[in-house]
């Protein structure tokens, strides 16, 4: 008897499971970002983005040559202010596109 009530349970369950892996929406894809570098003299970096106010949480500025990634049209840009990874102390900010080059370069 316990087996008829399980048995849909089960197979319920599987289905949920094999639905949100065909969806994308269990798991997250990460992008490794492309290596790129500061190509402006200074670089402020951010750790958030609000799109209705724009950058937040200033970390740090970054300079020319300072070694960052980011993958595009993978990783996201806000009005501009593109999602960046700091290889210095391995964090994650925005920093204005235009201030990232040199993509693969190192």
């Amino acid at each position: 008897m316990a087996t008829t009530r399980l048995g849909p349970a089960l197979s319920l369950t599987a289905a949920l499971a094999l639905a949100l892996i065909s969806t994308g929406s269990a798991h997250a894809d990460p992008t490794v970002p492309e290596h790129a570098v500061i190509v402006c003299d200074s670089a402020s970096f951010y750790a958030n983005y609000d799109s209705s106010s724009g950058p937040a949480g200033l970390k740090r500025t970054l300079l020319r040559g300072d070694k960052v990634g980011h993958t595009r049209g993978a990783h996201p840009v806000y009005n501009g202010w593109a999602a960046t990874f700091d290889f210095g102390p391995n964090d994650w900010g925005f920093v204005r596109q235009e201030c990232l080059g040199g993509f693969g370069s190192w």
